[in-house]
């Protein structure tokens, strides 16, 4: 498939929620040479993962019945994407968050599945 215009959102982060963070961690270290730092911030650490080029990444350890890898899309105003998304019949597992270098919010559909809406710091 051939797309002749740019999306007007881009995916800007890659993240993924698993059980087991040393063990998804050293299979995409070995597997894919990708490298990973954790980060600590006041809400708890957080393993950074460089994916190359301006695609961030990271891996979160939660309780999780099986990985996921969840997607971030840069919006321009997450109260408005959001909303949206509740009148497209969107379940919003969570409500916009601020963060230490923006505002998220996750939001699914049994046929699309979970994506993150993100709104960077400095646009509201």
């Amino acid at each position: 498939m051939v797309m002749t215009s740019s999306p007007t959102s881009r995916v800007v982060h890659l993240e993924l929620h698993t059980g087991d963070l040393s063990g998804a961690t050293a299979f995409y270290s070995q597997l894919l040479d990708w490298r990973n730092e954790q980060v600590d911030t006041a809400s708890g650490s957080y393993q950074a993962l460089g994916l190359g080029g301006d695609l961030g990444g990271g891996i979160v350890e939660c309780g999780t019945p099986r990985p996921l890898w969840l997607p971030y899309v840069e919006v321009a105003r997450i109260d408005t994407a959001t909303d949206l998304a509740r009148r497209l019949g969107a379940s919003v597992l969570l409500e916009p968050r601020e963060g230490p270098a923006g505002w998220r919010s996750v939001i699914a559909t049994p046929e699309a599945g979970q994506i993150a809406l993100w709104q960077q710091k400095g646009w509201r």
